[in-house]
């Protein structure tokens, strides 16, 4: 699997961006999917989580309520919409994909990781 993400951008605190995870392959559905972030001189963390189906999410706690995560199985993607942006959230977004994970992968193993997307949010 190769995931390919999309979307970042500067934005102002305040504001929305929607970030996009497409992948190769034709066992998406397969995978439980995820987005991670990494700011500078931070380690990575988990961000939000959606099961294989996409009936169940897991967000962490920071983002819950602001961050929105779906899938399309029909278009191999993942989506990650972001409202009410704050400049703690500026970092590098990654999609993951587990093979054997739940719908709550902080935490689990990762198989397979998208590029990155820089997100940046100006106050």
């Amino acid at each position: 699997v190769q995931l390919q993400a999309s979307g970042g951008g500067l934005v102002q605190a305040g504001g929305s961006l929607r970030l996009s995870c497409a992948a190769s392959g034709r066992t998406f559905s397969s995978y439980a999917m995820g987005w991670f972030r990494q700011a500078p001189g931070k380690e990575r963390e988990f961000v939000a989580s959606i099961s294989m189906g996409g009936s169940t999410t897991y967000y962490l706690d920071s983002v819950r309520g602001r961050f929105i995560i779906s899938r399309d199985n029909a278009k191999n993607t993942v989506y990650l919409q972001m409202n009410s942006l704050k400049p703690e959230d500026t970092a590098v977004y990654y999609c993951a994909a587990s093979l054997r994970g739940s719908y709550n992968l902080n935490g689990a193993r990762i198989d397979y990781w998208g590029q990155g997307t820089q997100v940046t949010v100006s106050s």
